[in-house]
């Protein structure tokens, strides 16, 4: 039983009423082991061990083909820490999640206000003739698995038979006559960040139509009378109201260039010239099946997953720093 606080008519003090607590029936004792307990017991079972596990294993020098192992404590992260091989996989997963996500979203955005509101400049807000058509075009290449459109883009960058180089050569470029894309160190990442780029600015660009089309379309008419044109209307305007989308959108852009591991490993499987579209999940794929090194792998994964949740706190606080929480407080307050 517990007590609570009423207030009295005519401004008196409060008095203390007390208030007994429903008994625990059949029904809600039940609801409370399907939609609480259960969902526990999946995440722990399925999410917090696994995790738990794979921290024990990056103490121990366990070859994940014998049962033996022996408990090594933190001798696996310290060599990490010295190996280059990782340090510079590191640095282009790094390089990844700052470029690719930041490319996608601007190039999502531009097609998606493009699509929306980027038509005529008088009358009602519209967006480009055949809007429709454009995005059902844009959205192809998400619909290709990953490693098909690595496999593609493999090929068309292939020196002696790739289509990039027969076109640049037609068009009087003869200098990219057999140029190795993917077998330059200066270009094959690059190379690599254009065709991860190509496989997710559609979706996003979806996305963000979706929320743009949210928006009431008298604050874009607003917008107009005020005299802003395009460009203002999409960054002062468009751009804060989405914000949210954005962040998200971030998040899952960033997730994904920190994996990289399909794309990488279709367009080039040794890690490039001189290591240079070297990602983790390739080290640790090789440091795990062709070495036999599970415990070391095992240490690079949880790296990686500590770089990983790093990364999105680093986006949420720099949304929160640079005033989301205030922008999102007064949207729910309109």
């Amino acid at each position: 039983m517990t007590v609570t606080q009423e207030a009295v008519p005519g401004g008196g003090p409060k008095r203390s009423v007390p208030r007994r607590r429903r008994p625990l029936t059949f029904d809600r004792i039940s609801f409370m082991v399907v939609f609480l307990g259960l969902p526990l017991a999946v995440f722990v079972i399925f999410v917090v061990s696994p995790f738990a596990q794979a921290l024990w294993y990056s103490l121990t020098d366990w070859s994940g083909f014998s049962s033996g192992m022996n408990f090594v404590g933190f001798d696996n992260y310290v060599k990490l820490f010295h190996d280059d091989i990782f340090l510079k996989a590191v640095r282009n997963n790094v390089l990844l999640a700052i470029v690719v996500p930041i490319v996608t979203i601007v190039l999502s955005l531009t097609l998606a206000t493009l699509v929306t509101i980027g038509g005529s400049g008088t009358g009602t807000v519209r967006g480009l003739r055949n809007a429709g058509f454009y995005r059902i075009i844009s959205f192809f290449p998400y619909v290709i698995p990953a490693i098909v459109i690595g496999l593609i883009w493999a090929q068309v960058f292939t020196p002696t038979s790739g289509i990039l180089d027969a076109v640049l050569n037609q068009v009087g470029l003869h200098g990219f006559e057999n140029f190795a894309w993917l077998g330059d160190a200066r270009t094959a990442m690059p190379a690599s960040m254009f065709v991860m780029i190509w496989g997710a600015v559609g979706f996003y660009m979806v996305l963000f139509i979706a929320a743009i089309r949210g928006i009431d379309p008298e604050v874009f008419e607003a917008a107009r009378i005020d005299g802003a044109g395009r460009f203002r209307t999409a960054i002062s305007l468009t751009v804060p109201l989405i914000r949210d989308n954005v962040q998200t959108a971030y998040i899952y852009l960033g997730i994904a260039a920190l994996d990289a591991f399909v794309y990488m490993q279709a367009l080039n499987p040794g890690g490039g010239p001189q290591n240079s579209t070297l990602v983790m999940p390739q080290q640790l794929f090789t440091t795990a099946f062709s070495k036999g090194q599970f415990g070391y792998s095992t240490a690079m994964g949880v790296v990686l997953a500590a770089v990983t949740m790093l990364f999105a706190l680093i986006v949420f606080t720099v949304n929160r720093l640079t005033g989301g929480a205030d922008q999102r407080k007064a949207k729910v307050a309109r």
